[in-house]
């Protein structure tokens, strides 16, 4: 792997967990929400990574000279977590027999976690990068 493929790995990485954030800040941001478009309440959302699935060693050889790899999302899923029910007869959304509305069922512990997560990524993904500009720079001095 060459120092520019390298640099495309890191740089996927970064992408995909810059993502990562941004849907753990809709989650955060949408914890009290309890009437979407789709109807009902707002569900949370999970980014899923997804690596380049290996091949044969001739296979992947063949492919690291045209692809750099690294990581992608493949898709933001909705949790499939049922709404968590609060008793709020006077929220406008109430159910007008029981008083209970179905909010979002986020857990802002869960959400935080996994932003500290994303953010520790992000920051391997950026030293990665560093240092890989760091080798490309002592190699450029060699040459001198």
């Amino acid at each position: 792997m060459d120092l520019f493929r390298a640099l495309n790995v890191s740089a996927s990485g970064l992408h995909a967990h810059r993502r990562k954030m941004d849907v753990i800040a809709e989650n955060l941001a949408n914890t009290e929400t309890t009437r979407t478009e789709a109807g009902g309440p707002y569900r949370r959302k999970m980014v899923v990574f997804e690596a380049k699935p290996l091949e044969s060693f001739r296979a992947v050889l063949n492919r690291l000279r045209e692809d750099a790899g690294g990581v992608t999302v493949s898709e933001v899923v909705q949790a499939r977590d049922a709404p968590r029910m609060v008793y709020n007869p006077a929220h406008p959304d109430a159910d007008p027999e029981s008083g209970y509305v179905a909010m979002p069922n986020i857990n802002l512990l869960t959400e935080m976690a996994d932003m500290v997560v994303a953010r520790r990524s992000y920051d391997a993904g950026v030293t990665a990068l560093s240092t890989t500009r760091g080798m490309m720079l002592k190699a450029l001095e060699i040459g001198k």
